[in-house]
């Protein structure tokens, strides 16, 4: 079908909805000169090795531990639970779920994240107040990626 899209977005998000549907929390695939391992877990989230891109771009955290707040050590982040499209609210004419300062509860949408034409609205699953928003509106996200700094209440 595809010699040079073995593996394109719509590909990784049927994989994706794959593995949570049967509870996987690893697959490698390889394909030619291609490998791409997608793994889920409550670490790092997915993680894509492939020949053009072996310089290995991990995913970006603002603080990368480098102390540079050091009276704020390690907040707590909201993940994305699936590969998407982040969207800060649920429509463009819309205001944000939520913005920095607010406070939140397990209960409270912080944003969409967009997969296979599936609109998911994330919970916080933890009370306490947004310090940070990780991600630009309309950015795509992978599985497990920060997309929200919060100091628990």
């Amino acid at each position: 079908m595809a010699d040079d899209q073995a593996f394109d977005l719509e590909k990784i998000r049927e994989l994706v909805a794959l593995m949570d549907e049967h509870g996987l929390s690893e697959i490698s695939l390889s394909q030619g000169d291609r490998s791409w391992k997608l793994r889920r877990g409550p670490t790092e989230g997915a993680t894509v090795v492939s020949p053009v891109a072996a310089s290995q771009a991990p995913p970006v955290e603002p603080d990368g531990g480098s102390g540079d707040q050091s009276t704020e050590p390690q907040l707590p982040t909201i993940n994305a639970p699936t590969v998407g499209t982040f969207y800060s609210a649920a429509s463009p004419e819309d205001p944000p779920f939520v913005k920095v300062g607010q406070a939140v509860t397990p209960e409270s949408i912080v944003c969409i994240v967009e997969a296979m034409k599936v609109f998911n609205q994330i919970p916080a699953e933890t009370s306490g107040t947004i310090v940070e928003v990780l991600v630009e509106n309309g950015e795509a996200v992978e599985f497990g990626q920060p997309l929200f700094r919060i100091q628990p209440a």
